[in-house]
């Protein structure tokens, strides 16, 4: 035996079957031993150490369950996969209790045991691998880059512009990074910007003073105000009107403000972290954004991935808000079975991080067993990893982007059936030909 090969025991009373999985895992690099019964297996676990067990639930004198109860005290550490030839909920839940990792179906795929066994043993990794810091839970490279750098940034008090999609954890972020900080015992005012109407959300930033407007009966405080020696997160940077935007460039240049119907100047000492979903580069060039403005806010860039592009990731946070919720619902939900979470891992997530979470939190609430099977998700809108076309995420979606993706797919999609034939695919989409090189030329397509 190699010093990395594992080592799995495979207990079923069908002799053709152990037979068969003998010689499929040893093929796979693994050192494969065979009982044709629980008392044997016991036997041989007395004897040795095992990595993983393939159990038979139904087997004469002593079944799956009973062995599996027996082992695990000869061997805490040990992994086990059940096996049935009669699939049903109970049974699922009956191995899960023991704290079985998954079961399998007879007839099984055999790409689909390897896979399980892959997975299983994978759990073995030393949880080092998985970081945890200020609620942010992660085994990504992409993420591990981020947070070894928040001290840093911390220390340096400069401001920070976080970018990256609704839900991708941007506020987290920016909370770390103040706790991180030298500011960390003073506020941490997290204000949303798209939330809060334009009207209000100037006083609400700035305070007023009593009798500045109608309703104004005394006075109030500002976030910036309230925020003072601390930091003021503002999300949704992007979504600033022209004017606010003026506003809020002056507190940066000179730490001070107005309230509304004030004369005299506020002088804070406050750190500003923004965030945003938008590209704020291309809105500066649109003339949308304060190019002034862009430039003293993004000191220090942060972009975070999208979780489709950290997918190494959606089994930790499972585990996380699978023990977060099941402490909120007072539940004993221990784990999301296999298949489940192949279901969860082959979606893109357009919500991200908090979409992921909204499912499980969903599932937990609901779940009447101690484990999440692939029924229990209740992902109606799950296709091929894809959500339907009308999938509305909960952390909403850019509308005017996706009409455009749609646009460009259907032109170069017209190109091809044409060919590259470019006055043939305009007429494909009823478009003129002068309004259809107009769209080549606006999505950038050379064809």
């Amino acid at each position: 035996m190699g010093p990395n090969q594992k080592s799995i025991l495979i207990v079923d009373d069908e002799k053709g079957v152990g037979d068969f999985l003998t010689i499929v895992l040893k093929k796979q690099g693994y050192e494969a031993f065979y009982a044709s019964s629980g008392k044997e297996a016991l036997k041989l676990c007395k004897e040795r150490s095992f990595d993983l067990a393939l159990v038979d639930i139904k087997m004469p004198v002593m079944d799956g369950i009973e062995f599996l109860k027996e082992a695990k005290r000869l061997n805490p550490s040990l992994i086990f996969i059940m096996i049935t030839a009669y699939p049903s909920i109970e049974t699922a839940v009956e191995a899960m209790k023991e704290e079985a990792f998954d079961y399998i179906t007879k007839p099984f795929n055999v790409n689909e045991l390897q896979r399980i066994i892959k997975r299983a043993l994978e759990q073995q990794k030393p949880s080092e691998q998985v970081i945890k810091i200020e609620g942010i839970v992660t085994q990504s490279p992409a993420m591990y880059k981020i947070l070894n750098m928040l001290p840093k940034i911390a220390s340096a008090e400069a401001n920070v512009l976080i970018m990256g999609e609704s839900g991708t954890g941007k506020e987290l972020i920016a909370r770390a990074i103040h706790n991180l900080s030298p500011k960390r015992d003073r506020p941490f005012i997290a204000v949303n910007c798209a939330g809060i109407p334009e009207t209000l959300l100037e006083s609400e930033l700035f305070g007023y003073k009593k009798g500045a407007f109608t309703g104004a009966l005394c006075d109030k405080i500002g976030l910036f105000k309230a925020a003072d020696g601390g930091t003021i997160f503002l999300d949704e940077i992007g979504e600033l009107s022209p004017t606010l935007q003026v506003k809020i460039l002056r507190v940066v240049e000179e730490k001070s403000f107005k309230p509304i119907g004030d004369t005299k100047d506020i002088k804070v000492d406050v750190r500003i972290i923004s965030a945003t979903n938008k590209d704020l580069e291309k809105e500066v060039i649109e003339g949308n954004f304060r190019e002034d403005l862009y430039y003293r806010l993004n000191v220090i860039p942060i972009r975070v991935p999208p979780l489709r592009e950290r997918k190494e990731d959606i089994p930790v946070l499972v585990e996380y808000f699978l023990k977060k919720y099941s402490k909120k619902f007072k539940k004993e939900i221990r784990k999301v079975s296999s298949s489940a979470l192949e279901l969860l891992s082959s979606y893109d997530f357009p919500g991200n991080v908090r979409e992921l979470e909204n499912i499980i939190e969903r599932c937990v609430a609901l779940e009447t067993s101690n484990i999440i099977l692939p029924e229990s998700l209740m992902l109606s809108n799950f296709k091929k990893g894809r959500p339907k076309k009308d999938y509305i995420p909960p952390g909403g979606l850019d509308l005017q982007k996706k009409i455009e993706e749609v646009e460009k797919d259907f032109l170069i999609k017209a190109l091809e059936e044409a060919r590259g034939v470019k006055k043939k695919a305009a007429e494909l989409l009823n478009l003129s030909f002068r309004s259809f090189r107009y769209k080549l030329k606006k999505y950038k397509i050379d064809k």
